[in-house]
């Protein structure tokens, strides 16, 4: 055989072996029609209506498809994806803490997934901030152009920018154990505690730099919410949320990606889903502690018997406390069942809390606050398009690559 039909025939071979990898192992007939599914139509149909709301939005400003003005820079858009996105994407650093740093080995089923779940949220946290902010191709002023080293936003830019860089380098070996990549994956694997480090370091400084925030505005949050301990209760409230994340989404893909998971993984996940319930369940109540304890040194009791006051009731008591009770009785009777449950609230829980810090108790003294907090049509389908998107590329990755079961031939590499 010369020279150029060996070409010729390892370019076939890769061509179909990549292709392989694309289609998991299927014809392209085959693959076409397995996307045919419930989950899929429903998620077109989003995507039919949210896109293009996205590109109004850049050709004709976002006062076209928010309610947004110079009292009300910001509405779902951030408070759902940024405020309330960024503490359920701490599952990357909480993980693999827990697994590099402290030597929680039995958690390694579950590690690759909290970086996967952690790299993904923090990447549609920026895609959200970007349709909030338009001008996509000027990202990198903040890093090069134009420094605002007063600004606490400056830092937020920066910490997530090199978080998410840091975050792929994490999950990098996946990626590479997929494409059999196996001299550049020991490089990735040489630099895993590094990242790590930087990963505890970053992760820790921005969750309480975003409540920081905050502080530059107190005039507008609500007293109930706005307290000097708002970054330490952003950071506390991000471990548990973490935790709690990793519970849900591990439980998801067991139910509805069980194909891509191995053995390993689910013979192990009641016995993790325990032991992470009893993580979440102690940050929980150092949080609700806290919470108590801003109310106390601001004085504030009087305020509870308010409007503003129930709803601050509803959020500590029916969004902490409740879920933490739940995750409490599940550690203690052993239960995958109601961590799990527990789980899901917590999660909710983290997302109420959010939104009621960025869009419902500030500017709460503004006349009709409420008619400009309810988000137009059009935010929600732009927000539900990224969401959308978000699902459907996990669950690409997931269905791949080997994040929730091993490859046999890297078994003894890990």
């Amino acid at each position: 055989m010369n020279g150029e039909a060996e070409y010729a025939l390892k370019k076939t071979d890769f061509r179909s072996w990549f292709m392989g990898k694309l289609l998991m192992g299927m014809s392209w007939p085959e693959y076409m029609r397995s996307l045919v599914t419930p989950f899929n139509v429903v998620a077109g149909a989003v995507l039919a209506v949210g896109l293009p709301v996205i590109a109004v939005r850049f050709l004709f400003g976002l006062e076209s498809v928010t309610h947004a003005s110079y009292e009300y820079p910001w509405g779902l858009l951030l408070g759902w994806g940024l405020f309330g996105g960024v503490p359920l994407s701490a599952t990357g650093f909480v993980m693999a803490t827990m697994y590099y740093i402290f030597g929680f080995k039995a958690y390694k089923p579950l590690v690759r997934l909290g970086v996967l779940t952690g790299f993904m949220g923090y990447l549609f946290a920026v895609l959200y901030l970007l349709v909030d902010l338009g001008r996509p191709w000027r990202i990198y002023y903040p890093m090069v152009v134009q420094f605002g080293t007063a600004s606490v936003l400056f830092l937020v830019a920066w910490h997530v920018a090199t978080y998410l860089t840091v975050q792929f380098l994490e999950f990098s070996t996946t990626i590479l154990e997929w494409l059999r990549a196996r001299r550049v994956r020991l490089w990735a694997v040489r630099i895993t505690i590094a990242m790590t480090i930087a990963g505890i370091i970053l992760s820790t400084l921005h969750q309480s730099a975003l409540g920081a925030m905050f502080l530059l505005a107190p005039g507008k949050l609500h007293p109930l919410w706005y307290s000097s301990y708002i970054p330490q209760l952003f950071l506390i409230s991000s471990v548990y949320a973490a935790l709690a994340m990793v519970i849900a989404v591990s439980t998801l893909v067991a139910r509805y990606l069980r194909g891509a998971t191995d053995e390993t993984y689910r013979g192990n996940l009641d016995r993790l889903t325990l032991g992470l319930g009893k993580g979440a369940v102690a940050a929980m109540y150092v949080y609700f502690a806290m919470k108590l304890v801003a109310v106390a040194h601001a004085d504030l009791w009087g305020a509870l018997l308010t409007p503003y006051g129930y709803w601050y009731l509803l959020e500590i008591l029916g969004f902490v406390l409740a879920p933490a009770l739940v995750l409490t009785y599940g550690v203690k009777a052993a239960s995958a069942l109601a961590v799990r449950f527990g789980a899901f609230w917590a999660v909710m829980g983290i997302l109420v809390n959010r939104l009621n810090v960025s869009i419902v108790a500030f500017n709460w003294n503004l006349p009709h606050h409420i008619e400009h907090i309810v988000p137009p049509w059009t935010e929600v389908a732009i927000v539900g398009a990224l969401l959308t998107l978000h699902i459907l590329i996990f669950r690409w990755i997931v269905n791949r690559m080997p994040v929730v079961r091993e490859e046999p031939e890297y078994k003894e590499a890990h």
